[in-house]
């Protein structure tokens, strides 16, 4: 499978909400207090579009969108950027291709942002080895308040 990586646009709106869904129901995460109740999930085209905010699709040969991840502003805190919504289908994983995502999102990062903010859950062990992989280190403490509040595990990384 040939895959690469593009900034998202307006065509890939409800493929990425069925990428992010499919991913908390396999976690157990499909319920309010994650992204499951993201009112924007639906729009990402819109909300990442504006300078300090960016969203990446993976596609395949057939332009299928199996998964993506962006940076987003945190409001409250200027100098830090959430690493938000990466997630892929179990097809990619293991492919190397979150390692491109996150190389593209810090490297995007690092131009508007001085610190990397991520949440997520216990359960997602494999996401936060990765996390750790890149030198994030974990808070105990969120960085602003986020409508993601069962999101129990948090990391921040110097850019």
């Amino acid at each position: 499978m040939e895959l690469k990586i593009r900034e998202i646009e307006a065509r890939d709106n409800k493929a990425v909400e069925n990428v992010i869904r499919t991913c908390l129901i396999e976690f157990g995460a499909n319920h309010e207090g994650t992204a499951w109740a993201d009112p924007n999930l639906h729009r990402f085209s819109e909300i990442y579009n504006t300078p300090g905010n960016r969203y990446w699709v993976v596609v395949d040969e057939k332009d299928r969108v199996l998964g993506g991840t962006g940076i987003g502003a945190l409001d409250g805190a200027p100098e830090v950027c959430e690493l938000q919504k990466m997630y892929c289908l179990k097809e990619v994983r293991g492919t190397g291709i979150s390692h491109k995502l996150m190389d593209i999102a810090l490297r995007y990062a690092r131009d508007f942002y001085k610190e990397c903010y991520i949440e997520t859950l216990e359960n997602m062990v494999a996401a936060q080895k990765f996390y750790e992989s890149y030198g994030f280190k974990r808070i105990y403490e969120p960085v602003v308040k986020t409508d993601h509040f069962l999101c129990d595990v948090r990391y921040i990384k110097s850019l």
